[in-house]
This record gives structure tokens, sequence and C-alpha cells, in this order.
């Protein structure tokens, strides 16, 4: 088990000291607010991958769309050579 980079002996040293600190009754709050805290943060990054992608596909759209007018734009910009011989 390797969280974070920190392995069981590691996470079990921290749990000691986080008892001793801040104590028995205290610890299960603290472990709630750390939760939530994270909870949220990958919410947040969900929500701004979400939003990233969103954009890129928009963009993608614009880029698409431009490329597929643009040859016709030229075509109507080039003047009409109906010229008899």
């Amino acid at each position: 088990m390797n969280i974070f980079g920190i392995g069981l002996p590691e996470m079990a040293v921290i749990m000691i000291v986080a008892l001793l600190v801040f104590g028995p009754k205290k610890l299960p709050e603290i472990g709630r607010s750390v939760g939530k805290a994270i909870r949220g943060f990958q919410e947040a990054s969900n929500e701004f991958q979400n939003e990233f992608k969103r954009e890129a596909e928009q963009i993608e759209q614009v880029v698409k769309t431009t490329a597929e007018l643009e040859p016709k734009k030229i075509e109507a910009a080039q003047p009409q050579q109906d010229t008899v011989i």
C-alpha cells in the first residue's frame, strides 16, 4: 500500500502522532474534515477537466468549420474567368 509515496509504516507513525497530539475524541472529526476537503478537491479537479474538455471541443469545432468554409471563400473571391476565344 503506497498512498502519496507514504508506505504503511510511515502511515502508522503519522496516525500515532496524530492520536497523541489531537486525542481520541478530536481525531474522527479531523478525519471527516480531511475527507471532505479531499472530496472537494477531487470535485473541483473533475470540474476543471470537464470545462477544459468542453472548451477544447468548441475550439476544435470552430477550427473544423473554418477549415470547411475557407476554400469556399477563396473560390468566391477569385474573379470568374469566362473568356471566349
